[in-house]
């Protein structure tokens, strides 16, 4: 598809005052048209309209959630929020690095797999060629919380074989698909790698050089030389540690150090002397007094690329230095790797650290700090026995026709973000869109302009049997970017024409411009609406959320809509740990609630799904760093905080709204719909 070809929807629904964006666009729609506002309130925003082909989209039975059919009119989200994205889809390079499956080309070399024996087995391979085509999309999410978005025709390997995204138990759609009951083969989700930052490199130059190198004063005729020498037979290696000095200030000199012989590689060495060099250099390599994650991750790199080994799925790092083996394992443990020394007396005190938790631990290893060799990073013939969690927990229809790409290898298949994978792929999330997942979330928003007429016509269809819909569940259905479209009068004009009962939820006050419809839907079915309030800080709210309504005047619109005799319930989500999560947070955030007039609380500790979690942790890392530590604690084993974390929160909520008289209506659990107190109105809580 061309981007001169792209052609505006009718003009009907297509807002007033608005001029096509004069940039291509980089999003592959058919009939999408990229806009922009000159109002303040959407300075620095682009609005991508397309007329979608579906709109009332199902939610699997078996996902924890207490709704199975949801309408999503938006998708990206003018609101801000900082927790609100999701990352690339990483494929697994030969060299044991990882790159985005759109950034392939043909002749790179990747990891597929083949069967040898009882086992599949890692195994190089190429990428022959490479297209991206515009197909339905889907999105498959994982328990461990890997996202992966896909066409129905998909195919991913599970525990019994290759079945696709989508299919049917009978007639021409018959064909093995993917339930909540499979588990898909690999290692889990890739985590990203490090930033070459100053302190990254050097801490790679210290476990490097202290484990190969050489300082020391030589006799030179009549006088003395401070030298240093690191010789190695991997240039890989050499080249980081030269290239890193060179960047400190620090010139070397090369040259050959051992010819090559039958049992051993040559080696190359690099040099300097002189007091200066040497003291720099020694400068560089002194242990910090408090080091830093990304101090540790280079440290590991280094002392991996000097001293470890990788051979036969057994990782190990060995020294006779207490001191480097101790920074070693305070480094490992930092970042939640488990270990075992292995100290068998030798004469020369040579004591090993080895690496637990197989293939998943070692993958993440090499991709957390990007050590140089990649020799040392083959998994070349290793088996897929990993028990890792990746039960399917959802797939989810996007409602979208999406850009996604294939790519055909020698063995027919991949490893994307750590499952066995072929056919289309695309970029999770927002990136699925060729929109970037962080700050292109809050500017960069998907319209789908036809959402109204698309809800009439799926209404009317005679398959449809009038069930519940949820709204605002995915992407605010009330963002700022309603006020300029008004997708939300006609979806509720049609679910009020069809009594089709719904639910509501929103940070956004743009809600009560509708409330004379959502009362003529009231009288003839049920409509639950439900606003979410994490917190009452205005500081913190300014910080977190900048682009959605207040606190206080969320709080003012349920006083509105309980005065309009409609039962609202309040989601306190996201709780933030650090931030929003102490007694006297909590009890202010309860005791507004209970004087807005709502009838229940539901707490939500924050979760952070892949991609979501690298954008929120550089954010904690820029506005409040003292917490980092408690954050990589807290969310070390996925997604959700600890379920002891959760029921603690839970538990204090609902001590608070005891305190302040908000008996009528129970304090949610985070596992079920309650009961709806008043005909009505229905309580929507989010899980």
């Amino acid at each position: 598809m061309r981007w001169d070809n792209l052609s505006a929807p009718p003009d009907e629904g297509t807002p007033d005052g608005a001029a096509p964006a004069t940039p291509p666009l980089p999003l592959a729609l058919p009939g999408a048209i990229a806009r922009t506002f000159d109002t303040p309130g959407f300075a620095g925003m682009t609005f991508y309209e397309v007329r979608a082909k579906s709109i009332i989209n199902r939610v699997p039975g078996q996902s924890r959630v207490p709704f199975e059919w949801t309408i999503n009119p938006y998708r990206g989200c003018s609101h801000a929020c900082v927790y609100c994205v999701a990352g690339d889809t990483p494929i697994l390079m030969a060299d044991g690095s990882t790159k985005p499956i759109s950034e392939l080309e043909p002749g790179d070399r990747i990891y597929g797999t083949e069967r040898r024996g009882a086992y599949r087995r890692y195994v190089v391979t190429t990428v022959l060629d490479k297209w991206s085509m515009v197909k339905r999309a889907y999105r498959v999410t994982l328990e461990d919380g890997t996202t992966l978005v896909a066409s129905g025709d998909h195919r991913f390997l599970s525990e019994r074989g290759w079945k696709h995204v989508t299919g049917g138990m009978g007639g021409a759609s018959k064909r093995p698909h993917l339930t909540t009951s499979n588990r898909l083969i690999g290692t889990g989700r890739f985590v990203a790698g490090p930033k070459e930052s100053a302190d990254y490199r050097q801490g790679y130059l210290c476990g490097m050089i202290r484990g190969d190198g050489t300082i020391g004063v030589y006799p030179l005729r009549n006088s003395w030389s401070r030298q240093f020498r690191l010789a190695l037979t991997d240039r890989e290696a050499l080249d980081r540690a030269e290239r890193f000095l060179k960047e400190f200030g620090v010139g070397t000199s090369r040259a050959p150090f051992g010819q090559a012989k039958p049992n051993r590689r040559a080696m190359e060495a690099i040099r300097a002397s002189g007091t200066q060099k040497v003291d720099a250099i020694k400068k560089l390599i002194g242990w910090p007094g408090a080091p830093t994650d990304d101090w540790r991750l280079g440290f590991l790199a280094g002392i991996f690329d000097a001293e470890g080994s990788c051979s036969r799925g057994v990782f190990r790092i060995s020294n006779c230095d207490d001191e480097i083996l101790d920074h070693t394992v305070d480094a490992l443990e930092n970042f939640g790797f488990k270990w075992v020394l292995e100290d068998r007396r030798r004469p020369n005190r040579l004591r090993q650290i080895r690496l637990t938790g197989g293939l998943p631990a070692r993958l993440r290893f090499f991709h957390l700090t990007n050590p140089a060799i990649t020799r040392k990073r083959s998994i070349d013939g290793a088996a897929l026995k990993c028990q890792a969690a990746l039960r399917v927990a959802s797939i989810e229809d996007l409602g979208l026709e999406l850009p996604l790409w294939d790519i055909t290898t020698g063995t027919g298949d991949f490893i994307a973000n750590g499952v066995v994978s072929h056919n289309c792929f695309a970029r999770n999330t927002h990136t699925y869109l060729d929109l970037d997942a962080g700050a292109d979330f809050d500017r960069r928003v998907i319209v789908k302009v036809n959402a109204g007429e698309l809800v009439r016509r799926e209404l009317a269809a005679p398959k449809w049997r009038g069930a519940h819909i949820a709204m605002g569940t995915n992407v605010d259905c009330y963002q700022r970017a309603e006020g300029r479209y008004q997708l939300m009068p006609q979806i509720l004009t049609a679910l009020r024409d069809f009594a089709n009962p719904f639910s509501i939820l929103t940070k956004g006050t743009l809600l009560l411009r509708d409330l004379p419809l959502l009362r003529q839907a009231a009288e003839v079915t049920r409509v639950g609406l439900s606003y979410s309030v994490g917190f009452v800080d205005e500081a913190l709210w300014r910080t977190v959320e900048p682009g959605t309504p207040s606190p206080r005047r969320r709080l003012d619109a349920v006083r509105r809509l309980t005065d309009a005799g409609f039962s609202v319930g309040v989601l306190m989500a996201p709780v933030l740990p650090g931030l929003s999560d102490g007694d006297e947070s909590i009890d202010a955030t309860v005791a507004a609630i209970a004087a807005s007039g709502a009838t229940s609380v539901t707490p939500l500790p924050l979760h952070l799904r892949p991609g979501a979690r690298e954008w929120y942790a550089r954010w904690l890392a820029r506005e409040f760093p003292h917490l980092v530590p408690r954050y990589r604690q807290l969310y070390q084993a996925g997604a959700y905080a600890p379920q002891a974390y959760q029921r603690e929160v839970t538990a204090r909520v609902r001590m608070a709204a005891r305190r302040h008289g908000l008996h009528r209506g129970e304090v949610g659990d985070n596992r079920q719909l309650p009961a709806a107190p008043a005909p009505a109105a229905e309580q929507l809580s989010l899980l």
